[in-house]
C-alpha cells in the first residue's frame, strides 16, 4: 500500500499546484481590464477495489485531479474613465472585436480611435456595431451582420427631416377669419435649412379651422421668390372640451381623419438639387395626446420637434446605455452615428481564452447572440467608463492558504509513505 500511497499523494501535489497557478494567475490580473477570475474545482480519481467480508465496498481511491476551471463572469466595479471612446458592460454579453481571424469578443471597453477613424482596441482590433441609417427615419438599423464604426473627424453626413411636431393651443376665443402662424425649421437631403410656415385660420363654426403649410417660393422649383408655396391643405375641429377631434388634409398629402390622425406632407423639389422632402407630421403622440388643442387662452405654440440635422464637424462624442454613439456637432446638435454590437452566450463559461482580454467561441459556449444592449438578456453600457477586475483579494489570499496547506500535507503524506517503506526494506536486516 506504501507504493498506492506514493501516487495518491503525488497526484495531491499535482492538483493542489494547479490550484496555486490558477490563484496566482487571478492575483496578478487584479488590476486587468474586464478580467474574470477563474475557479478551480476537484475530483477524486478512480478507486481500488478490495476483497473482504464487507458488505458495503471496500474501495481504497487513487488520489484526485483538476474537475473544472470555470471563469466567474460576475460583475467587476465600474471606474470612470472621463474617456469618450470607453465603454464598461453592466450585465452580461461581450463586445464583438474582429481581426484577421474573425469575430473575438471581450469585456475590456478600453477603446480607442486609430488613424482612419475606427474604432479599436489598444491591439488594433476593430470593434464591431451598426452604422447603417434608415433613410426615412434616420435611426441606426440594427439588422443584418455588424460592421467596423468609423467616427470621422470630418464633415458628418446631414440627415433630412422626416418627421416633425409643433405642439400649438388655437384660443377658442378668436373671431372668425383670424389667424395664427407656427413655423418649424426642417432640413433636406442635402442638410439644407427650410421653414415651413403652418398658418391656421378661425372658420365660422366653433372650433373649426383650416391650416396651410407654406415653404418660401425662391426655395421651390418652379415657385416664385417673395411668394410663399403651399406644399399642404387642409382642415382641423375641437370638441367641446377642447380636444382634438378630426384632423383632415385636402392638398399635398395623406392621412388624417376623424378621429385624428397623423398626415404625410410631400414637398416639391428643393432648387438646390435635393431631392423632395417627405414629412410626417405628428399631431398625435406616442401616448395617443394630439399636439393641437382648442382652449380658451391665447394662441401659442409651446415646443417644436424635428429628426432632421444639418452637416456639420463631429465635435464630441457620448455613448448612451443602448450603446448608440451619439455625436454632437454644430450649435449643440446630436445625431447618431453608430451602435455598439453585443453579443451573448447561452454558457459564457465555456469560452476559450485567447489572451489580452478576449475569447473566442467554442462548441461548449454555443452559437453567440449579437445584438444591442438591453435586449435579449445583454447588459447595458455606460459610456466614458471601464469594468475593473473582479477578483477579491481576500477571498484569494484564503484559497491560497487552502492550497498551500493541501500542498503541505500530501507533500507529508509522501514524506510517511517513504518512512513506512524504508522500514519495509529494514525487515530483512
Amino acid at each position: 500500500m506504501a507504493v498506492g500511497s506514493f501516487s495518491a499523494a503525488l497526484s495531491g501535489l499535482n492538483a493542489n499546484s494547479a490550484y496555486l497557478s490558477v490563484i496566482g494567475n487571478n492575483l496578478a490580473n487584479i488590476n486587468t481590464i474586464g478580467f474574470k477570475a477563474s475557479t478551480m474545482t476537484f475530483a477524486d480519481l478512480v478507486s481500488q477495489s478490495l476483497s473482504g467480508t464487507s458488505t458495503n465496498p471496500m474501495q481504497v481511491g487513487l488520489g484526485v485531479a483538476p474537475g473544472a476551471i470555470s471563469q466567474a463572469f460576475s460583475q467587476g466595479s465600474i471606474e470612470n474613465t472621463r474617456e469618450a471612446t470607453n465603454v464598461a458592460l453592466q450585465g452580461a454579453g461581450f463586445f464583438v472585436v474582429k481581426g484577421s481571424s474573425g469575430n473575438m469578443y471581450t469585456r475590456a471597453g478600453n477603446f480607442t480611435l486609430n488613424k482612419d477613424g475606427i474604432l479599436s482596441t489598444p491591439d488594433g482590433f476593430f470593434v464591431q456595431g451598426y452604422t447603417a441609417k434608415d433613410p426615412a427615419t434616420g435611426a441606426i438599423l440594427t439588422t443584418g451582420q455588424p460592421g467596423n464604426i468609423v467616427i470621422s473627424p470630418g464633415v458628418l453626413q446631414p440627415t433630412a427631416t422626416s418627421k416633425f411636431a409643433a405642439v400649438s393651443n388655437l384660443d377658442a376665443n378668436a373671431a372668425a377669419a383670424s389667424t395664427f402662424t407656427a413655423s418649424v425649421q426642417i432640413y433636406d437631403s442635402l442638410g439644407k435649412a427650410h421653414v415651413v410656415t403652418i398658418t391656421y385660420t378661425k372658420g365660422a363654426g366653433a372650433g373649426a379651422w383650416t391650416w396651410a403649410a407654406t415653404v418660401p417660393g425662391a426655395e421651390i422649383t418652379g415657385g416664385t421668390a417673395g411668394t410663399p408655396f403651399q406644399i399642404a391643405a387642409g382642415s382641423l375641429q375641437f370638441d367641446g372640451t377642447g380636444k382634438l377631434s378630426s384632423f383632415t388634409i385636402s392638398a399635398g398629402g395623406t392621412g388624417g381623419g376623424t378621429p385624428a390622425a397623423d398626415v404625410t406632407i410631400t414637398t416639391p423639389t428643393w432648387t438646390n438639387g435635393a431631392a423632395a422632402s417627405v414629412l410626417t407630421w405628428d399631431i398625435v403622440d406616442a401616448n395617443a395626446v394630439a399636439t393641437l388643442t382648442g382652449y380658451a387662452s391665447t394662441s401659442a405654440t409651446s415646443s417644436i420637434t424635428q429628426n432632421g440635422t444639418a452637416p456639420g464637424t463631429v465635435e464630441s462624442i457620448n455613448i448612451t446605455a443602448d450603446g448608440t454613439i451619439m455625436a454632437t456637432f454644430g450649435a449643440g446638435q446630436t445625431a447618431a452615428i453608430g451602435q455598439l454590437a453585443i453579443a451573448n452566450f447561452v454558457n459564457a463559461k465555456g469560452m476559450v481564452k485567447l489572451g489580452t482580454n478576449r475569447y473566442g467561441e467554442s462548441q461548449a459556449a454555443g452559437v453567440p447572440s449579437i445584438g444591442v444592449a438591453g435586449t435579449g438578456g445583454r447588459g447595458t453600457v455606460l459610456g466614458s467608463a471601464l469594468e475593473g477586475s473582479n477578483v477579491d483579494i481576500a477571498q484569494e489570499f484564503t484559497q491560497m492558504i487552502l492550497a498551500q496547506r493541501g500542498y503541505q500535507a500530501n507533500a507529508k503524506s509522501i514524506t510517511v509513505s517513504d518512512e513506512l517503506l524504508a522500514d519495509t526494506v529494514n525487515l530483512k536486516r
